[in-house]
């Protein structure tokens, strides 16, 4: 019992908060920069642009279809190569940029094919340029329906951070392991610790969710 509760010592705490500081920043910047980079590319491969839509979901599938540290491998050791130079906190949120962003394009493409034809016929024949179309008419109902599978991804882009430990990215997971690798009666009150952490970091993402589906619900009912 003792050990158990030394393990949650402010020195430790300290470091454990440091590293969540690490995986907080990561995770926001992956999530905006995927999410924007994610629903251009489901656009056009939607749109189905003679060519680019190809190729765009030919690298959709390969990315989406290999492992997450894989992608992590490529940018931290593979890009030096070719002389792109990265240390771990921007090799990190490039890799999950990259992959992510996949993964939102795809969410984005089936939350617009879940849209009625006939809703884009009826814009359009009522004046509607399909670029305003797609703003004012398909992507609020589109977005209400992907909130569920952008929740999801959201999260597994949090605890997917933790992945990156393996290129000793100072992140949560990283720390928890210094402070048990220094004292293996540790090791049980970290991962305590981190499944608490990464509890309240996803459960918040859930609930801000939750708060803007009600609020777009609200503004499709006008």
């Amino acid at each position: 019992m003792h050990n158990f509760l030394a393990a949650y010592s402010w020195i430790n705490i300290r470091f454990l908060l440091i590293g969540l500081g690490v995986t907080i920043f990561v995770s926001i910047i992956s999530i905006f920069f995927s999410s924007i980079i994610g629903t251009v590319l489901g656009i056009i491969r939607y749109r189905k642009i003679k060519f680019v839509s190809l190729i765009v979901g030919f690298i959709i599938d390969i990315i989406r279809n290999v492992p997450l540290i894989l992608v992590i491998f490529f940018t931290y050791f593979g890009l030096p190569e070719i002389g792109i130079k990265t240390n771990p906190l921007w090799a990190s949120i490039l890799a999950l940029i990259i992959f992510e962003s996949m993964m939102i394009a795809e969410i984005m493409r089936a939350g617009i094919l879940s849209i009625p034809k006939g809703q884009t016929e009826g814009a359009i024949a009522n004046g509607l340029t399909y670029g305003q179309t797609l703003r004012h008419v398909v992507l609020p109902q589109a977005i209400k329906n992907m909130v569920p599978a952008l929740v999801s991804q959201f999260i597994s882009l949090v605890k997917d951070t933790s992945l990156a430990t393996i290129i000793v990215l100072p992140e949560l997971t990283n720390h928890a392991q210094i402070i048990y690798g220094q004292n293996t009666n540790y090791t049980i009150p970290m991962f305590l610790a981190l499944a608490v952490m990464y509890f309240i970091i996803c459960y918040s993402i859930s609930k801000v969710a939750n708060y803007y589906e009600q609020r777009v619900e609200k503004r499709l009912a006008k």
